[in-house]
C-alpha cells in the first residue's frame, strides 16, 4: 500500500521558518522523482502554476519555482524514505496546502497535504 503522509505545517509569522517531511512507503522511493506543489486557499488546483519544488530520485538535481527560490530548499534522506522542504523567509503568500507526489513509471502517488499558514 503506497502511503505519502505530509507534516511539519503550522502557523508561522511572516519571516520565520517551516521545515516540511513527507514520510512515505510501498513504492520504491530510492528511484522516484519528489516534488512539493501547494495550493493557495480559494484557489483551483493548477499545478503548474503551484509547483514549488523538485528532486530528482538521486537527489542530485533541485529545481524550484521562481517565487521560492533562494528561500526553499528541498531535500531527500533515501534511507528514511522520506523528502523535506525547507521554508525559510516565509512570506504571507506561502501560505497554503503543501502536497508531495513521487512520481513512478506510470503512475503518480499523493500525500493528502499539511496547512502553512504565514500570518502575524
Amino acid at each position: 500500500q503506497v502511503q505519502l503522509v505530509e507534516s511539519g505545517g503550522g502557523l508561522v509569522q511572516p519571516g520565520g521558518s517551516l521545515t516540511l517531511s513527507c514520510a512515505t512507503s510501498g513504492f520504491s522511493f530510492s528511484s522516484s522523482a519528489m516534488t512539493w506543489f501547494r495550493q493557495a486557499p480559494g484557489k483551483e488546483r493548477d499545478w503548474e502554476r503551484d509547483w514549488v519544488a523538485t528532486i530528482t530520485a538521486a537527489g542530485d538535481t533541485k529545481a524550484y519555482a521562481d517565487s521560492v527560490k533562494g528561500r526553499f530548499t528541498i531535500s531527500r534522506d533515501n534511507a528514511k524514505n522520506t523528502v523535506y522542504l525547507q521554508m525559510n523567509s516565509l512570506k504571507p503568500e506561502d501560505t497554503a496546502v503543501y502536497y508531495c507526489r513521487a512520481r513512478v513509471p506510470g503512475n503518480y502517488y499523493w500525500g493528502q497535504g499539511t496547512p502553512v499558514t504565514v500570518s502575524s
